[in-house]
């Protein structure tokens, strides 16, 4: 179950100063230490660790420079679930209409969790922003240690995939003709966004 209440951050991130003796092997391991965020919470009076990895943004090459550039300025880095195996929470799909070219992507800055959404038409500089959340809000265990990871991930979903997850409902509606937004709590609930007629709402499915 995710965190939503009480707590206290006792540390926040880890910090490692390079040295000019190390080797090329220990530099690379310190660097990627670097994107390791940990800290401890206060849970119901227990102290318990929290681990969140991120990514920079130059890790998706993928995403158009205007864009890179917009995230870069606010500071973002990609936060990463703890069942993570490649790159993930940035997303390319049609969500403004059938046939666009957008780019969902969720940005972690300054404590903060934001979902921003990218369509092609609009400038890189102003995305929408979809969701928002402290960082530490988005963590649930997920071992037997009891160690927080980050728990919330976000994935392109079809017109299929839509009708597909409304197969059970008594009067099923048509598929969407475009992409939707699959913003998920690992291992819990997934919500799909719809953009339509310039605004979003939730789709109901079974």
């Amino acid at each position: 179950m995710a965190l939503g209440w009480g707590r206290t951050i006792f540390a926040v991130a880890l910090a490692v100063c390079p040295a000019t003796s190390r080797s090329w092997a220990e530099q690379q391991a310190a660097a990627s230490e670097q994107l390791i965020d940990i800290g401890h919470l206060s849970v119901d009076g227990r102290d318990v660790r929290y681990r969140i990895r991120n990514l920079p943004v130059s890790s998706f090459p993928e995403l158009p420079s205007p864009i890179a550039d917009a995230l870069a300025a606010r500071g973002c880095m990609i936060p990463q679930t703890y069942q993570a195996h490649r790159p993930e929470n940035v997303v390319h799909a049609s969500l403004e209409g059938a046939g666009s070219s957008d780019w969902a992507v969720l940005c972690s800055a300054q404590g903060r969790v934001s979902l921003l959404v990218f369509f092609a038409g609009s400038p890189a500089a102003q995305p929408e922003v979809l969701a928002s959340a402290s960082k530490t809000d988005r963590l649930q265990p997920h071992d037997p240690s009891g160690e927080l990871g980050f728990n919330w991930g976000i994935d392109p979903a079809s017109p299929k995939r839509i009708h597909d997850a409304q197969a059970g409902m008594s009067h099923r509606p048509l598929p969407p003709d475009h992409d939707c937004l699959a913003d998920s709590t690992v291992d819990q609930k997934t919500v799909y966004h719809l953009y339509r007629d310039g605004a979003w709402s939730k789709v109901d499915v079974e």
